[in-house]
């Protein structure tokens, strides 16, 4: 860009223009890309896609309600089974498709080793959807710390409450 010259005839003072050839220059050639990709870019395939009106498939969610008593016996669905069959039993289970869901139930007076036991197992088969049922406690506060000396029970499986009703566990078989 020339803002003066080097002429000797001017008389000192410098000349204010400025060279837009090369301005003009990159314009054209931008409008030069752009008229060649403007057709580029609204090019598309017509395909005739089949319309469908389907609705979603309603599963009901199969649950499996594992229930322990005082005495550490295990109750599948209300029927009794023994610990060693409960391994092969969340195996089978663990392979369905979907999943189903894992409820325990356990009483206040259960041995934690039972417990673990039972998470153990379906931790080893690949139940992936486990969880535990509780019933609130009478006269104590739902939101906070306990006020007894008790730690807080755990609410719901998977955020939701999963013993609305309270149901008392089955007893044991004489």
């Amino acid at each position: 860009m020339a803002f003066g010259s080097f002429d000797s005839k001017s008389s000192g003072h410098t000349m204010s223009e400025i060279n837009m050839v090369p301005l003009i220059d990159v314009m054209l050639v931008l409008l030069v890309i752009f008229i060649i990709t403007a057709p580029l870019l609204s090019h598309s395939i017509k395909i005739n896609v089949p319309q469908v009106t389907a609705e979603p498939v309603e599963q009901e969610p199969v649950v499996i309600d594992l229930a322990v008593n005082e005495a550490g016996q295990l109750f599948w669905n209300e029927q009794p089974v023994a610990l060693e069959d409960l391994t092969i039993r969340l195996k089978q289970e663990a392979t369905q498709d979907p999943q189903p869901q894992l409820r325990i139930r356990a009483d206040l007076d259960t041995r934690y080793e039972i417990l673990a036991e039972i998470m153990g197992s379906a931790r080893a088969s690949g139940m992936k959807r486990v969880g535990f049922v509780t019933r609130p406690a009478e006269g104590r506060p739902t939101e906070g710390r306990p006020t007894e000396g008790r730690p807080s029970q755990i609410s719901g499986v998977a955020g939701t409450s999963a013993n609305p009703g309270g149901a008392a566990l089955p007893s044991a078989p004489n």
